[in-house]
């Protein structure tokens, strides 16, 4: 009988390459930023804050790749799978660390989740773009 599993987790190498790239991304946009990569246990895996990005940026943008990773799904889709059960709009965005907007995707490799990013400085919609360039850097499908 099996008491183990075996899990996959990102990199150090491949978390640092998507902090880079997305803080690329942020300076071409003009938004400071901050960016953090969590394993798949939502570990702090790497991370850095952009001069000028605002102090809240920097626990949003682990918030948000910790909500990703802790159901596997990009923080964008949380608010359209909850807002038509009032139980769980009432109460899933009131979590601790629960983040139900854009900035935040999980990383999937044959279909596991080995971590997550999130992304924090803009509107949630620019959080994404950079997000997506960090993700665009280890060729993963995004949902």
């Amino acid at each position: 009988m099996a008491i183990t599993i075996e899990k996959r987790s990102i990199d150090l190498a491949s978390a640092q390459g998507m902090v880079m790239a997305a803080i690329e991304k942020a300076r071409e946009i003009g938004v400071p930023s901050a960016v953090a990569v969590c394993d798949e246990s939502g570990i702090l895996k790497a991370f850095a804050r952009m001069d000028g990005a605002a102090l809240l940026a920097v626990r949003l943008a682990k918030q948000k790749a910790l909500s990703s990773v802790g159901f596997g799904m990009p923080t964008h889709g949380y608010y359209e799978a909850i807002k038509d059960d009032p139980s769980m709009l009432t109460s899933l965005p009131h979590q601790q660390d629960m983040v139900v907007f854009g900035g935040g995707y999980p990383i999937v490799v044959d279909g596991q989740v080995v971590g997550a990013i999130g992304v924090s400085g803009g509107h949630y919609t620019q959080d994404q773009q950079v997000a997506l360039a960090g993700l665009a850097t280890i060729e993963v499908p995004v949902e």
